[in-house]
């Protein structure tokens, strides 16, 4: 028996083109095209996700940084009393005080020294 395909093709291009929304010109129109765009996409995510943890540690010492000559240290000599004395604050935890409560960040930069 012959099988004809062009429903299950109609459909899986239907996919296709949904998940290509908002791309331009003959990336959203071109099936080949699309098929092209969206793994590259995936593979910009893949990239992406892991950069991401990358680039928000550089922000987080960033801030963390300008808050510690704030008051009056430097980064690497706050993050170096910090463990020699113990305390288990990461640079999120510390970055996230040092931009919103910025008293009991003063407060950990008086009990490292």
């Amino acid at each position: 028996m012959r099988v004809k395909r062009g429903v299950t093709t109609h459909q899986k291009h239907k996919r296709l083109r949904a998940q290509t929304k908002g791309y331009s010109l003959v990336r959203r129109s071109s099936i080949k095209k699309a098929r092209e765009a969206i793994l590259k996409s995936l593979s910009y995510q893949y990239r992406d996700r892991r950069n991401k943890k990358r680039d928000l540690r550089g922000l987080w010492i960033t801030r963390i940084g300008a808050a510690a000559v704030i008051n009056g240290t430097s980064y690497s000599k706050l993050m170096g009393s910090l463990i020699k004395k113990g305390v288990t604050l990461d640079r999120k935890i510390l970055a996230e005080l040092a931009v919103k409560e910025p008293k009991a960040f003063a407060a950990v930069v008086k009990a490292a020294q």
